[in-house]
């Protein structure tokens, strides 16, 4: 009878003193007495109150950032410029090679008055095509791409096959506060 007393006020002892350890432990994950504590604040306030629950997911749950409309804007005013969109989506089967060539000769110097305008670009590699070029160990695979027999380590030597572009500097207008960066080109309707 004794050794059940025993072993259940032991039990007692040990449940109360896993709590306490239990707490401590759960605090120390929280920021501490005070983090728990806000801990129960938020959660009680968020089961009542939806707006402040939606807020919390909000902040917890972020939307994806919006991607730039930097690129969408150049194909924008490459479309406004020299309707290179239109020309692109276009379907060629209906006309014959000098009406094509006489519209991409328009499309091509307006186009490039654009890029001209709004793009400073440089190659990436400063030598003549042609040139013998030397790749060294470390190169940018994004930058510089080997083609024909690749095999070994670098350094690499070939021919510059074509220099490559990079841009040096961009100049897009700001499009006006509240305006869609994300249509190329609006449509449009002619009233009558």
């Amino acid at each position: 009878m004794d050794y059940a007393i025993g072993v259940g006020i032991g039990l007692v002892i040990g449940l109360i003193a896993g709590y306490f350890v239990a707490q401590s432990l759960l605090a120390g994950q929280f920021g501490g007495r005070a983090g728990m504590e806000l801990g129960k604040r938020t959660a009680a306030r968020a089961n009542t109150d939806p707006a402040f629950a939606k807020k919390l997911d909000e902040l917890f749950n972020p939307p994806p950032p919006k991607p730039s409309g930097e690129p969408i804007r150049l194909l924008g005013l490459l479309q406004r410029e020299s309707r290179l969109l239109d020309f692109l989506m276009e379907d060629l089967a209906a006309y014959d090679d000098m009406q094509i060539g006489a519209s991409v000769r328009d499309i091509q110097a307006k186009a490039q008055g654009v890029i001209r305008k709004h793009l400073t670009l440089e190659p990436v590699l400063g030598q003549e095509e042609g040139a013998r070029v030397t790749v060294p160990a470390g190169f940018d695979p994004a930058a510089t791409r080997l083609v024909g027999n690749v095999s070994g380590q670098p350094p690499f030597s070939g021919t510059l096959q074509h220099a490559g572009w990079k841009v040096k500097t961009v100049t897009l207008p700001t499009p006006p506060e509240g305006q869609d960066e994300f249509i190329l080109m609006p449509a449009e309707v002619e009233l009558s």
